[in-house]
C-alpha cells in the first residue's frame, strides 16, 4: 500500500460537513466514493479536521492507502476532478511517508471567517461566503481578540453539549488577527491554532462581533473566557462565513513556542507516528 496525501478544496453549502453520517451528504464520503470507482474496493479517507454542515475549505488536508502499483500509475488529482461533484476538488495529491498522519501530525491550521458589513446590499455571488452585519467597532474587537490569544481553557468556545477528548479543552491560539477582505464591503477574521474545539471559531467570532456591536466590551471576553463556561449567552457565528484555509505540519513551519501540545488530534497522540520525512513526491 502506498499512502496518498490530499489537498481538498469544497463548497461545504449542500454538505453535512466532512465526516461521514448516516443519510447525510459529506465531502468525506464524495471522496470515498470516487476514489472507490478506480480502485475498485472502498478506501477510507482521514481528514486533518472535521467541518461543520455548510462551513467551505481551501486546504482540508487528507489521506488515503493505495494498492500498488495503482497508486504510482494514476494522475490522481485528475482522475478524482472528473468523478467528484463540482463542490469538490483536489487541489494538490502526492506519495507522502508511509506514516504520515494528516491529523495526528497536524502542527497547527488556519480559519478564515469573512463578514460583511455594507448594510446597502450583500453581492448575490458572495451571500454563500458571508456573515452579513452591521458596521463595527473594529477597535473594541481587535482588543477583545488580543486577550483570546495565547495557551488557554477555551471551554468557553466549544459547541455546548459536545464531547471532550483526551486533549481536554485547552489549546493555543496562536493568532487571532483582522485583514481586508476581496471588496470593501468585507473584512476577513483570522485564526490559527495547535487545534480548535468543535465550533470554536464560529463562538470566537460570535464573541467579537458582538464586541463590535456594542452587546459587550473586550473586558467581557477576558471575563467569558476565565470563567470557563459556554454559557454566556453571545451568539455563535453562522458557518457560511467560515473556511478552513490551511494546514501546517512539521516540515511547513515550526509550531509556536508558545505550544507544549502539537498536534489536533483530540482522539489521542498515541497512534501518531513521530517521523516527521514525509516531503510529498508530486503525482501528476
Amino acid at each position: 500500500m502506498t499512502r496518498i496525501k490530499l489537498i481538498l478544496a469544497y463548497e461545504g453549502t449542500d454538505f453535512a460537513g466532512w465526516q461521514h453520517q448516516a443519510n447525510a451528504r459529506t465531502v468525506q464520503c464524495e471522496v470515498e466514493a470516487a476514489i472507490t470507482k478506480i480502485v475498485g474496493e472502498r478506501m477510507p479517507v482521514q481528514g486533518a479536521g472535521r467541518t461543520d454542515s455548510g462551513v467551505h475549505a481551501l486546504g482540508q488536508c487528507a489521506h488515503v492507502d493505495i494498492p500498488e502499483p495503482l497508486a504510482s500509475r494514476v494522475p490522481w488529482r485528475v482522475a478524482l476532478n472528473c468523478i467528484l461533484p463540482r463542490d469538490v476538488r483536489v487541489v494538490e495529491a502526492c506519495v507522502t511517508h508511509p506514516h504520515f498522519h494528516a491529523q495526528f501530525q497536524a502542527t497547527s491550521k488556519i480559519y478564515a471567517y469573512t463578514l460583511w458589513h455594507d448594510r446597502g446590499h450583500v453581492n448575490p455571488l458572495r451571500r454563500r461566503y458571508v456573515w452579513d452585519v452591521p458596521p463595527l467597532d473594529w477597535a473594541a474587537m481587535d482588543e477583545a481578540a488580543a486577550s483570546l490569544v495565547g495557551r488557554h481553557d477555551f471551554n468557553s468556545f466549544r459547541n455546548a453539549g459536545s464531547p471532550i477528548g483526551p486533549r481536554g479543552t485547552e489549546r493555543t491560539l496562536m493568532g487571532l488577527w483582522r485583514e481586508p477582505g476581496p471588496s470593501p464591503a468585507e473584512t476577513i477574521w483570522r485564526a490559527q491554532a495547535d487545534g480548535f474545539l468543535k465550533q470554536m471559531v464560529r463562538n470566537l467570532v460570535g464573541c467579537l462581533v458582538a464586541v463590535g456591536k456594542g452587546k459587550a466590551t473586550p473586558a467581557d471576553v477576558r471575563l467569558i473566557l476565565e470563567r470557563r463556561d459556554r454559557n454566556h449567552g453571545l451568539p455563535t457565528a453562522p458557518p457560511q462565513g467560515l473556511c478552513m484555509e490551511r494546514v501546517f505540519y512539521p516540515e511547513d513551519a515550526p509550531i509556536n513556542a508558545l505550544t507544549d501540545a502539537p498536534g489536533d488530534a483530540d482522539a489521542g497522540l498515541e497512534g501518531a507516528a513521530h517521523d516527521n520525512d514525509h516531503r510529498g513526491r508530486e503525482l501528476p
